[in-house]
């Protein structure tokens, strides 16, 4: 039990792991022993970047930022409640970039508890130069040739660079 006290759950797309969701990781790492990135399987949305893309670029932005030691980059599928218990965290790590944000946050958290009462969820706040930064923006930028790599890692740039053949 003592290791899920260490040990958080950090849900979300990552498509593509932005400067937000990294500013996100690299405070957790600060707090918990154990940060795992957990990066959904839906399978309704046509990703970007497959499932083992985006694994593998939380693993170089990690290893870059110099915490992959604390990170643990998994994919899930289902509900966050279960992954809770398959990656043995103690909280589900949220982020709120804007007050826009905190009322689907909120239900989702009370939801959570509800179908696992011992289920908490921690929220935290990009850093001010993050707070407006989501994947969906950073795509359309790419997808037009504009200027993003001031908001994603190096390897999240090179990799939309790729993708999009800019």
């Amino acid at each position: 039990m003592e290791e899920r006290k260490r040990t958080v759950l950090y849900p979300g797309s990552f498509d593509p792991l932005t400067n937000g969701h990294l500013d996100l990781i690299v405070r957790a790492s600060r707090i918990f022993d154990t940060v795992y990135v957990a990066v959904a399987c839906n399978h309704s949305k046509a990703p970007t970047f497959s499932v083992e893309e985006r694994i593998s670029l939380v693993e170089q932005s990690c290893a870059a930022a110099g915490i992959g030691d604390k990170v643990r980059p998994v994919a899930f599928e289902g509900l966050v409640v279960d992954a809770i218990d398959e990656f043995r965290a103690s909280a589900i790590l949220r982020g709120l970039r804007a007050f826009s944000d905190f009322e689907y946050e909120l239900q989702m958290a009370l939801m959570n508890r509800k179908l696992k009462n011992e289920c908490e969820t921690l929220f935290m706040m990009p850093s001010q130069e993050n707070s407006f930064i989501s994947s969906r923006l950073i795509k359309e930028i790419a997808i037009m040739k504009g200027e993003f790599a001031q908001f994603v890692p190096d390897a999240v740039r090179d990799a939309l660079i790729k993708k999009f053949k800019l």
